[in-house]
């Protein structure tokens, strides 16, 4: 029976990644994979040190970078690399064309750099197209390509041969007759008649092909020698060898030099709109290192498949990857709000209300019964760990304490032990700079008219960063303006003290004072017991938002 191959799936988590959707587009793939479908881990942005950390502890490969949910041209089906080299005669060129099934064939060098293109259309300069093009073609072509193009054999080859590439048939005419007959620099078609041969030699033929001629006598290699007329013996009789011969030059005569290229990074929505610009029935694609990979043509294009993406860890498609809308979603495995997701079929959506994205990805290995390797718990763990603050987080729900508890068992972990390591990385930010520490853990909203920037960082002690409050809010405005947010909010949080300390920046900052108040004389206070982005400061500021401009 014919089994449809089974399309891949992208498993991704939005921008600026964090933890729990690293980890949990690395396990759901696995998932994926171990119930027989072909699944590869995504992420949308460079990863931050705690993830970094946890990879490396768990010996996993940071998962590929998605720059674009449209598919580029290495992702497609598309014509195999065949090719030829420029030396090709024509004639083989035909053959492998046929062989394989194709209207068109690259000429590549010796590194697999595509010179040219040959088509089919080309060969018709071959005895259809000018005259002259055809002569002047076969004067260019080598003795050796003329032999193994009539299937002959050489009996004679001069370095100083001299051939204009007009051709005489003179087979069947008797040797007294040969004054009528133009041979000077000419190839001569010739039969076994020896002096026939040797006339022909001295009135200056170019080159001798004998047909129908088992032996040449030696008195006429003797007479080619003296003036420089190589010679082949024919495989075929007259009629065929007079027909293959304009086959036997090299293709490089005809080719299409420079050709259009594509290279494999392109997406094939944009080489689609550069291909209606031409009207090449296919065009080759070249690797990073400009090497032969394929041939693309308008069918290819337009039979494409879309990607198709399962969303982890957000739902948001302002926070997904780019041109995400071209692409076929499946499913949404997530934890956070739902807001403007649409799609134009049905989806498997599971959205629970739990403080980790990874809690959910656990539970369904559980469901369906795989097994969690031990290294995939310790990543899901850190995960869990992460997005709950250790189980500070509001967010926290006893289902994510028990399935820590459970991935803790899996991997061998001590969770206290493990969570003071992984804190001790997260919160090293002595060497980060403002900017970086806005582009770390970053979410951004589109809210009524105002455009939201939310990035929380974890640190020992958010009480101190207000010694650097004219430096942050010089770090807020610019990213700001960069980025054309109204309201970018920076938040430092300490799970030691239990709070975090928010600065605000662009047009709407003082929005952000009026959503956490400071206290009477101070700036940026100190806001006990505030740790969730998702449950607390999120809502907080959309309320604000809201009364100045929703509704």
């Amino acid at each position: 029976m014919n089994m449809k191959k089974k399309e891949p799936l992208y498993i991704t988590g939005h921008r600026h990644p964090d933890t729990d959707s690293i980890a949990s587009a690395i396990a759901f793939a696995f998932f994926k994979r171990s119930m027989g479908q072909p699944a590869t881990p995504c992420r949308l942005g460079a990863l931050n040190a705690e993830t970094s950390y946890l990879l490396d502890r768990f010996g996993f490969d940071p998962p590929q970078l998605l720059q674009d949910a449209r598919m580029k041209l290495s992702e497609i089906t598309m014509d195999p690399p065949v090719s030829i080299t420029p030396e090709t005669t024509i004639y083989e060129t035909m053959q492998i064309m046929q062989k394989e099934n194709l209207a068109y064939c690259g000429v590549v060098d010796a590194r697999n750099h595509v010179l040219g293109m040959v088509t089919k259309s080309d060969f018709s300069v071959v005895g259809l197209d000018d005259t002259a093009r055809s002569i002047d073609i076969l004067a260019h072509t080598p003795v050796e390509n003329i032999r193994k193009t009539i299937n002959g054999s050489i009996v004679y080859d001069d370095p100083n041969v001299a051939v204009n590439g007009k051709v005489s048939i003179i087979a069947m005419t008797y040797p007294e007759h040969l004054d009528r007959y133009e041979v000077e620099k000419r190839i001569v078609i010739v039969g076994a008649d020896t002096m026939a041969q040797k006339k022909c030699i001295q009135l200056g033929a170019g080159m001798l092909i004998i047909v129908w001629a088992d032996t040449v006598d030696e008195s006429v290699i003797e007479e080619a020698k003296k003036h420089h007329c190589p010679i082949i013996r024919s495989g075929h009789g007259t009629m065929n060898t007079s027909r293959y011969l304009y086959f036997a030059p090299s293709v490089e005569r005809i080719m299409k030099k420079s050709p259009v290229l594509f290279h494999t990074n392109e997406l094939a929505e944009d080489v689609g709109v550069k291909m209606l610009r031409n009207r090449y029935r296919a065009y080759p694609v070249v690797d990073q290192n400009e090497q032969l990979f394929g041939y693309v043509s308008r069918y290819h294009i337009m039979n494409a498949p879309k990607r198709r993406l399962i969303l982890v860890d957000h739902n948001e498609f302002s926070q997904s990857v780019n041109a995400i809308e071209k692409s076929t979603v499946l499913e949404v495995i997530d934890h956070h709000r739902i807001n403007d997701f649409s799609t134009s079929q049905p989806v498997a959506f599971r959205n629970e209300i739990v403080g980790s994205t990874a809690t959910i990805v656990a539970t369904i290995f559980r469901e369906n019964q795989i097994p969690i390797p031990p290294a995939l718990a310790g990543l899901l763990l850190g995960a869990v760990l992460s997005d709950t603050m250790d189980f500070h987080s509001p967010t926290t729900t006893d289902r994510d304490i028990q399935t820590a508890n459970i991935l803790a068992a899996i991997a061998d972990l001590d969770i206290d032990t493990f969570a003071e390591e992984m804190f001790r990385i997260t919160s090293n930010q002595e060497k980060m700079s403002f900017s970086d520490m806005l582009n770390q853990d970053l979410k951004i909203y589109d809210l009524f008219s105002c455009k939201l920037s939310i990035s929380q960082v974890i640190v020992p002690s958010a009480k101190e960063t207000r010694t650097d409050s004219r430096e942050i809010l010089a770090a807020l405005d610019r990213f700001a303006q960069k980025k054309r947010i109204d309201l970018a909010v920076l938040v430092f949080t300490s799970i030691l003290e239990n709070g975090s300390v928010i600065y605000a920046g662009g047009s709407r900052a003082p929005w952000a004072a009026e959503a956490f108040p400071n206290a009477d004389g101070e700036d940026h206070s100190f806001q006990e017991n505030l740790l969730s982005r998702k449950q607390q400061i999120l809502p907080a500021l959309t309320g604000v938002i809201t009364e100045y401009i929703g509704g």
